[in-house]
């Protein structure tokens, strides 16, 4: 009889295989579905058994340093779960984890796992409201955060276990150190169901309240497969994913995808971005693949890149569109193309560009291995447009597909209606079957009847070199109904003011077409989440109440 772990590594196996074949693994590749499986006991635990190569690598601002084998963390996570367990740790309880990207954080998700305990990640940066929100709705029995961010939960009224990690523990509080004291061996309490709840995230909220996603033990870890496949992670890889823990992107890229190859997660911390510091720990840690959001790869190429000595073999971008020009100046750097993936918390990567594939400008790529993707029509609704929302066909359902929102049918029945899993993301699709993203289908608006892209002009004004950040928004008009506002962050030694302004509208009136051209603009910081994704619906709501601080195209002429 085949088991869970045979099945799991056969899957990932054949990925491995054709990294670079992307037709013979997209059409070969089936989503292994045991009917129980716990990836920290059937597979974590199992290429960790007398595994002594590195599985976690940290290195702090000061120099300190954390290495832990692959047998060390089977361990460490062992001992995590017997204690938890003494603390009153069940299966199915939601144990909030709140810490930073230290050792904790990774034994803590292992011991859940062991315990089959249903994780609610948490960025460090969540203020007691949003603690009060997610104690509430997630319905906590257990939290586990750092010592620095206990006083936070003060004034979160419910009765749940309290356990800190580092420094002396507030009263009330019990200390995650005694974990190092339980049993090594750990022996779990029953089956795991390959469809019992593992994770729920709350979402990032750019338009809207966060919504509450649930995954499985094969969900995610699963479903990660399809990220591994599309970072071109191997075994023995160094990975390096610049992510904060809390968000899915995290569990993506320093959890799942990494471990799935049986390659090392590396870390650096820093509390301010330093490009200089971070491309010299990657070459002395010998980081082979890298991914980052658009944020931090726009802060690279303010650097020199080539201070790297040795880039990574593959490097990757995720959680927004990257734009062309960030793409053009980091090949010129580092002889590498930066490949762009698309997914969300609901789900793994849906569309990438693979490993060995030829790249299209603009373009997120083609289907994932396991993804049936489609445009559905703006209008009827129906599969097969040229341009339309992405949508993944459930009759062929991916393993790496939430099982809904927790505690919404309606929400859920909403995305999941007529057979089709909605994203609210909108893309069009060429003659070769690649994807190139227009917008949120909410962001999107007309200009004298012509839709706008607001991505597309972002990606304009990102090629003039006083843009560090650009976000574009409608402003309301009464002729066109509405004109495309462009709100930036200038690149250092570069003045927010009328020269600039100018400049700026001549940038956009020579790239991009009339119907197309920015015609207000603004200096000034983006509102951000806090993982650090624009919030369009303040600057939609500012622009709707109108600024003193704009500046209009007409005014240059």
């Amino acid at each position: 009889m085949t088991t869970a772990t045979e099945l799991f590594r056969s899957a990932r196996d054949f990925l491995l295989e054709h990294r670079e074949d992307y037709a013979t693994a997209y059409a070969g590749f089936e989503w292994p579905r045991p009917e129980h499986f716990n990836w920290a006991l059937d597979w974590f635990d199992a290429v960790a058994e007398g595994n002594g190569r590195t599985a976690l690598h940290i290195v702090e601002e000061d120099g300190t340093e954390t290495r832990l084998t692959f047998a060390e963390m089977a361990e460490r996570s062992g001992r995590a779960a017997n204690w938890l367990r003494d603390r009153g740790v069940a299966a199915g309880d939601r144990v909030l984890v709140m810490l930073g990207n230290q050792a904790e954080l990774w034994e803590t998700a292992l011991a859940a796992m062991k315990l089959r305990a249903v994780v609610i990640p948490a960025t460090p940066l969540l203020g007691p409201a949003d603690l009060r929100d997610r104690v509430e709705r997630g319905r906590v029995k257990h939290v586990i955060v750092r010592a620095e961010d206990t006083a936070k939960f003060a004034d979160v009224p419910g009765a749940y276990t309290r356990i800190s990690v580092g420094g002396l523990p507030e009263e009330g509080w019990e200390p995650y150190e005694d974990v190092y004291a339980a049993p090594a061996e750990f022996l779990p309490d029953g089956p795991t169901l390959a469809d019992d709840p593992l994770m729920l995230y709350f979402t990032s909220g750019t338009t809207a309240h966060p919504k509450l996603v649930e995954h499985t033990h094969s969900t995610y870890p699963i479903g990660h497969l399809a990220t591994m496949y599309w970072i071109g992670l191997e075994p023995g890889d160094v990975h390096l994913n610049i992510s904060s823990p809390g968000w899915a992107k995290h569990a993506w890229s320093n959890l799942f995808a990494p471990w799935n190859a049986e390659a090392t997660v590396f870390i650096h911390n820093y509390t301010r971005f330093d490009a200089a510091r971070l491309m010299a720990e990657m070459d002395r840690a010998g980081v082979t693949t890298f991914c980052a959001p658009p944020t931090v790869w726009r802060m690279l190429i303010q650097a020199d890149l080539t201070q790297l000595r040795t880039p990574p073999r593959e490097v990757v971008a995720a959680g927004e569109p990257l734009n062309p020009e960030v793409i053009e100046q980091v090949r010129r750097a580092w002889g590498v193309t930066i490949r762009d993936g698309f997914g969300q918390t609901e789900t793994a990567v849906q569309v990438s560009n693979s490993p060995g594939q030829p790249l299209k400008t603009g373009s997120m790529g083609r289907p994932s291995p396991g993804y049936r993707v489609e445009l559905l029509d703006p209008v009827s609704g129906a599969p097969g447009a040229a341009e339309g929302e992405i949508a993944l066909d459930l009759s062929a359902r991916p393993a790496g597909l939430m099982t809904g929102y927790h505690g919404d049918p309606d929400r859920t029945a909403e995305a999941m209606a007529s057979g089709y899993y909605r994203t609210g993301d909108v893309a069009s699709r060429d003659e070769d079957g690649y994807l190139t993203y227009i917008g949120r289908s909410d962001d999107v608006f007309k200009a004298s009847d012509y839709k706008i892209s607001p991505f597309e002009l972002e990606s304009a004004l990102l090629e003039h070199e006083a843009v560090a950040e650009a976000a574009v928004v409608p402003a309301p008009d009464p002729l066109r109904l509405a004109v495309p506002k462009a709100y930036v962050v200038l690149a250092e030694g570069w003045e927010p003011g009328p020269d600039t302004a100018k400049v700026l509208f001549e940038h956009s009136r020579d790239t991009l077409a009339p119907y197309k051209r920015i015609r207000r603009l603004e200096f000034g910081e983006l509102p951000k989440t806090v993982s650090g994704k624009i919030r369009r619906i303040e600057l939609r709501e500012a622009t709707a109440r109108g600024s003193q601080n704009e500046y209009r195209e007409e005014d240059f002429r």
